[in-house]
């Protein structure tokens, strides 16, 4: 093999799991007040209503979608009692649902960054390299999909005889990047972006996701009280009121609370 490809499948993807790891230790240890989405719902909400919940929840089913295809090998999904075709169905009918939803939400999104003049006044840097990098890795899954899953034959691409073992070698110090030489440039690319979207995702808004709110099921109701105009205005404070202990008595010897 070359030494571009022993580069890009085995050397690249170490440094971009090392670099993700070493980037969010820092970043928690230096910048946890920036350890946040940087919300700009404040700016925009209708678009946002919209498009978050379809980007997020499709990419939720994207990432189950990858995990069961890349953790579990072939052997594993046979043992259960599921064929490779009924597989192929079960992962590529839900994927691309997930796939058009995800991609769906990351325009409305990219849409509303950019065309509304307030939001996009508000996007640093980072926001425009995390939705570059966001967007080739999503557009490059979603092509490889379509293209050699939902019409690549009956049984399509069978990424668990290549992708998925060079990945677990990979992970257990044990790299077998010929492997990857017959994969489907759709798939290379999209095995690359995501990489390099690992690589620098400490420096961006997605560390959020690694801070999941767990306990917000949990938690106590929060208890919001109305702001009635109908309601009475508050007693104003009569601590100074000059107080009597006889009605009969003279103002000039009457004493204060107060005092």
């Amino acid at each position: 093999m070359s030494s571009l490809q022993i580069f890009l499948w085995v050397a690249f993807p170490w440094l971009a799991v090392v670099a993700c790891v070493v980037g969010v230790v820092w970043r928690w240890r230096t910048d946890q007040f920036g350890w946040t989405t940087h919300s700009s719902q404040i700016y925009e909400s209708k678009l946002l209503r919209l498009s978050s919940p379809l980007f997020h929840y499709g990419m939720l089913f994207v990432f189950v979608g990858h995990l069961m295809g890349l953790a579990f090998p072939k052997e594993f999904t046979r043992a259960v009692g599921l064929d490779d075709h009924t597989y192929h169905l079960v992962a590529t009918i839900p994927g691309t649902i997930a796939g058009i939803a995800a991609v769906l939400g990351l325009i409305g999104l990219i849409y509303r960054r950019f065309v509304n003049r307030t939001v996009r006044m508000h996007t640093s840097r980072s926001d425009k390299v995390m939705y570059l990098l966001l967007t080739l890795a999503i557009m490059s899954g979603f092509i490889a999909t379509v293209s050699t899953q939902v019409f690549g034959g009956p049984h399509g691409y069978d990424y668990r005889e290549t992708i998925s073992p060079w990945l677990r070698e990979l992970f257990i110090l044990n790299p077998m990047p010929e492997l990857m030489e017959e994969v489907p440039w759709q798939f290379k690319l999209h095995v690359f972006s995501g990489f390099l979207l690992l690589a620098v995702w400490p420096a961006t808004r997605l560390v959020h996701a690694l801070s999941a709110p767990v306990g917000y099921v949990t938690r106590p109701y929060v208890v919001y009280r109305s702001r009635d105009i109908r309601t009475q205005p508050t007693r104003q404070h009569t601590a100074w009121e000059p107080v009597r202990t006889n009605k009969h008595q003279p103002a000039e010897e009457a004493r204060w609370s107060g005092a």
